[in-house]
């Protein structure tokens, strides 16, 4: 009888023990440091960036909207920035560009938007031309 009341004056005192350590515990942040729960979300945590390179499958250059056909899937673009609408301008259906965007909010924002020639550099291309001017008579 004496050791079954000795086991639960320990286990009592552990619970005690426990309880008091788990309650002492500061969850004040300015004490113990922000948290990543407590503190703000800033724009460079939840923003991704990413460039994708594709076709053209439509654009509107009034509404900044683009999509790209990038390995196999259509990607939605938005243009924000005055000078990503500008370049939307420039591109038209069938064209190859490379977009640099950012994901806010799992909307991807166009920064930027590059026309990218059909399968070679334009340096390769002006070598071509000039070695198929000099073969003809």
């Amino acid at each position: 009888m004496q050791k079954q009341i000795f086991k639960l004056v320990v286990v009592a005192v552990t619970a005690l023990f426990f309880g008091a350590v788990a309650s002492a515990q500061d969850t004040k942040p300015g004490k113990m440091g922000k948290s990543s729960a407590d503190s703000p979300k800033t724009e460079k945590s939840t923003a991704k960036s990413g460039t994708a390179t594709g076709e053209v499958t439509s654009v509107d250059a009034k509404s900044g909207q683009l999509t790209v056909k990038a390995k196999d899937k259509n990607l939605d673009f938005m243009a924000e920035s005055k000078s990503a609408k500008n370049a939307l301008d420039k591109v038209k259906v069938g064209d190859t560009v490379r977009v640099t965007y950012t994901d806010k909010d799992g909307k991807m924002v166009a920064s930027s938007v590059k026309a990218e020639s059909k399968g070679m550099s334009k340096s390769e291309e002006r070598k071509t031309s000039t070695k198929a001017e000099k073969k003809q008579p």
